[in-house]
């Protein structure tokens, strides 16, 4: 049988649809059963942030214990190995339902089974997204650069411009079709296009918007967004001349600092999420 020839996986199309899209899910995995149980060990789904459940891993008896769990996964994403007994079960070992020890998180199972189903969930949350505007040497240095700190990348820029970048980035045409969220954004055009990408990035609700370029461009700049209708908090959250001051010279250098600046904003944003929730 040739590859081409080997069914599909249902799970893994899944899996693959969703990354595509961006999208934040938890895969569940049966990793243990004890007596009758519903699903046996090897047995998957795929957790949708509603609720959705796609695949299968037991009854309702394990299904509730897993909505609960994925939801505490997805929101602090962490993985978490979950086990799913009968209350007499728990009271042998000595556990509470909703304690958790050695690393499990126990459950109550109210099946008349009276079997035990133990389940790794693992969180699925995309990587932030570094979003570059314009194929100039320091925007192609800075999307080329972004994988290795742990983004996936972007690069918007006319069809034409696109047609010219030879890097790996994925391609957008144009800047009215840009993507929100968990974005990074550089807008790098070094006038070709300043003002359309300026104020495609900050129309959106995205993390972080920095513009490559001089005090006094980014200055006239300003005011120009401003009178285009752009918010003033938009505008005050805008990072320029974008990076860090480490004396680039290079588009390589620069982008170095373009980079650090953003890592230095995602983490402080994460500490701040970590101090706000308690989660460590």
């Amino acid at each position: 049988m040739t590859a081409s020839d080997t069914p599909a996986d249902p799970i893994i199309d899944t899996i693959n649809r969703l990354r595509s899209e961006r999208a934040s899910f938890a895969l569940a995995t049966v990793v243990r059963t004890v007596a009758a149980t519903a699903a046996k060990a090897g047995a998957k789904a795929v957790i949708l942030e509603d609720g959705t459940m796609l695949g299968w891993i037991g009854g309702g008896c394990a299904q509730g214990a897993v909505l609960r769990a994925v939801k505490r996964a997805l929101g602090d994403g962490e993985p978490r190995l979950i086990s799913v007994q009968p209350n007499e079960i728990l009271s042998q070992e000595g556990v509470k339902a909703g304690e958790t020890r050695d690393g499990v998180e126990y459950y109550r199972s109210h099946c008349p089974s009276r079997g035990t189903v133990d389940i790794f969930i693992e969180p699925m949350r995309p990587q932030p997204l570094l979003l570059v505007c314009g194929v100039t040497p320091v925007g192609c240095a800075v999307v080329d650069l972004g994988p290795r700190f742990g983004f996936d990348a972007a690069l918007a820029a006319s069809p034409r411009d696109l047609d010219t970048y030879e890097g790996l980035a994925r391609r957008i045409a144009g800047f009215d079709d840009l993507p929100s969220g968990n974005v990074y954004a550089v807008v790098a055009t070094q006038g070709r296009g300043d003002m359309d990408a300026l104020k495609a990035v900050l129309s959106r609700e995205i993390a972080h918007v920095a513009f490559v370029g001089s005090r006094a461009k980014a200055a006239s700049l300003r005011d120009e967004l401003a009178e285009a209708g752009i918010a003033p908090e938009r505008i005050a959250g805008l990072s320029a001349p974008a990076g860090i001051d480490i004396g680039a010279i290079t588009p390589e250098e620069i982008a170095l600092s373009i980079l650090a600046e953003i890592v230095q904003v995602r983490r402080a944003a994460r500490r701040k999420h970590m101090a706000q929730t308690g989660v460590a």
